[in-house]
C-alpha cells in the first residue's frame, strides 16, 4: 500500500495527540520512533496491537524508542482508549487524515466481503535522522514487539 521504504525520509507531521497537544516528527529527533498507524481505536486488533506495545514499553525504552499511535479517530476516542488500558505513549488523533495520507496507509480495504476505504494497519521504524529503517504491513497484533525489537 504504501510507497516508503528503507531509506526514506520519514514524511514530516503535525497533529494533535488525545490531550489535544500539537506533535510533530521533530519531537523525535535524536530518537527511534515506532510509528504505527491503526484502523480504531477500541476495537479488537486494534487493542491487542496497542496493548502489545505498552506492555513492552520498557523495552522500546531501554533501547532509546519512543513509541507513537496514530488513527483517524476523534481526539475524545482517543483519549478513552488511552485512560482506558493506560498507554504510556501519545496516540494521534488525525481525523482530516493529514498523517495517514503522508505516509500512504489510506486506501481501498476488504472486510467480509464488503469494499471500502481505510487505514492499512502499518507500521514505520524511523531513525535518529529522521530516516526510515523498516515498514512493517503484516503487523501480528498480538506479538508485533517481536517483529520490532530483537532481544
Amino acid at each position: 500500500m504504501t510507497e516508503l521504504k528503507v531509506g526514506d525520509k520519514a514524511p514530516d507531521f503535525s497533529a494533535k495527540d488525545e490531550q489535544g497537544n500539537t506533535i510533530t516528527l521533530q519531537d523525535f529527533k535524536e530518537k527511534k520512533l515506532v510509528l504505527f498507524f491503526y484502523p480504531k481505536a477500541s476495537t479488537p486488533g486494534c487493542t491487542a496491537e496497542a496493548c502489545n506495545l505498552n506492555d513492552n514499553f520498557e523495552r522500546y525504552k531501554n533501547q532509546g524508542y519512543a513509541i507513537l499511535g496514530v488513527s483517524a479517530d476523534s481526539e475524545k476516542r482517543q483519549s478513552s482508549f488511552k485512560n482506558k488500558y493506560d498507554f504510556q505513549y501519545p496516540l494521534l488523533a488525525d481525523e482530516d487524515k493529514k498523517v495517514i495520507e503522508a505516509y500512504g496507509v489510506w486506501g481501498p480495504k476488504k472486510f467480509m466481503g464488503k469494499e471500502y476505504d481505510g487505514i492499512h494497519r502499518t507500521t514505520f521504524i524511523i531513525d535518529e535522522k529522521g530516516l526510515i529503517e523498516d515498514v512493517i504491513s503484516k503487523v501480528k497484533t498480538k506479538d508485533h514487539t517481536a517483529q520490532i525489537l530483537s532481544e
